[in-house]
């Protein structure tokens, strides 16, 4: 019997869900949004931001290799409509 990883569970529950494995952070930028800080990676050989939310500041990711979980979503800046990724689950390999 095979034991199903965290990141198993959730796209098996969540069909919208893409999981990607051992991918290089190149940068991480934290900024803090009234009580919330966002957070915005960029993956190598990806040019579409990804963004999650914490309550505290995390140590930077930058040159990290991470497990990301994410799923494809749209975000208007200055007008313009930006495809940006929210990021369900990111853990550091």
């Amino acid at each position: 019997m095979s034991k199903k990883s965290d990141a198993d569970k959730l796209l098996s529950k969540h069909q919208n869900l893409t999981h990607t494995e051992d991918i290089k952070v190149v940068s991480h930028v934290q900024r803090e949004q009234g009580e919330w800080f966002i957070n915005t990676v960029m993956l190598n050989k990806v040019d579409v931001p990804f963004k999650y939310k914490r309550k505290k500041m995390y140590k930077s990711l930058t040159n990290q290799q991470v497990n990301v979980t994410y799923y494809p979503s749209t975000e208007t800046i200055a007008g313009f409509d930006m495809e940006i990724m929210n990021v369900v689950r990111i853990k550091v390999c």
